[in-house]
């Protein structure tokens, strides 16, 4: 989620079951990752643009994220994996 809600948070937002919920995720998820939403709205950034200087001058970022290939545009995504899965994202790019 943007906000970083889990699931459980909208279910109770929305008054709506986990499953309702998961499958509108993915079904947007869906939308946002095909043609032509994201052909004419993501826009990647050149091989040899310059990395952003939010992340080159800061020194808790760019040891990170000095060796990364197509780091997004100077933008950090939180993520939120469940707490079985969280040992599979910590330390990577």
């Amino acid at each position: 989620c943007v906000t970083g809600l889990t699931i459980r948070h909208v279910r109770e937002r929305f008054q709506r079951s986990n499953e309702t919920i998961s499958n509108y995720f993915c079904k947007m998820l869906d939308i946002l990752s095909s043609h032509p939403f994201y052909t004419q709205y993501i826009h990647l950034p050149a091989d040899d643009a310059p990395v952003s200087s939010k992340i080159r001058d800061n020194p808790k970022r760019w040891p990170y994220f000095m060796d990364a290939i197509g780091a997004i545009d100077g933008s950090h995504i939180h993520a939120f994996p469940c707490s079985y899965d969280r040992h599979l994202y910590q330390n990577h790019k």
